[in-house]
């Protein structure tokens, strides 16, 4: 009786160990599993980031070409005015443009007024003069030109930060002191989203 009571205790010892022994090599098992995940999440995490990179990298290559081309959009996102308003804006219907030997600034921060052109705002066209593009030692390109017609005349600085597309652009009245700092996105012009309403 006593060695049969003996079994009868250490038979539940033994099967709580294996319960337990199991339940770690599971825990284990799992651990592997969820490291090999984010092994893979990381890996496809960097291969994503570099293909961004390349692609900013190429999209950037296009822009300074375009630049250089005399052929690109600066699609505006953001208009800061003399007085020190800023507003986020319609890229669509905000933008300077460089085609050839003619230019066009458009600005329509209004989504309600209709504006002279139409589009909430004014649309301005004229030919181009004294084109020059130079690059500073951290390399960024800068633009200048001058626009001359109708409705406009002014100098425009443009700089494009280094590895982008991003840009800010400057444009100086000649006739008065209303400057105007924008800033958005250069892409060829062919590329560009843009609606060009009418013109003073």
């Amino acid at each position: 009786m006593v060695f049969v009571v003996g079994l009868s205790v250490i038979a539940p010892d033994i099967s709580a160990q294996s319960s337990c022994s199991a339940q770690a090599s599971k825990r284990q098992q799992n651990l592997e599993a969820w490291k090999q995940d984010m092994a893979k999440f990381n890996a496809k995490i960097k291969e994503d980031h570099k293909l961004n990179e390349l692609a900013d990298s190429i999209a950037s290559i296009q822009a300074i070409a375009a630049i250089k081309n005399k052929d690109f959009v600066l699609q505006v996102d953001n208009v800061t005015f003399r007085s020190g308003n800023n507003v986020f804006v319609n890229s669509s219907t905000n933008f300077i443009s460089v085609k050839g030997s003619r230019a066009v600034v458009q600005i329509s921060p209004s989504n309600y007024a209709s504006g002279p052109n139409g589009l909430g705002g004014v649309t301005v066209d004229g030919v181009i003069s004294g084109y020059q593009i130079t690059t500073d030692k951290k390399g960024r390109v800068n633009l200048t030109y001058n626009v001359s017609g109708i409705g406009i005349s002014a100098q425009i600085e443009v700089y494009i930060v280094p590895g982008s597309t991003y840009a800010q652009a400057t444009i100086y009245p000649n006739f008065n002191s209303n400057t105007l700092w924008i800033s958005g996105t250069v892409v060829p012009y062919e590329n560009a989203n843009v609606m060009e309403g009418s013109s003073l």
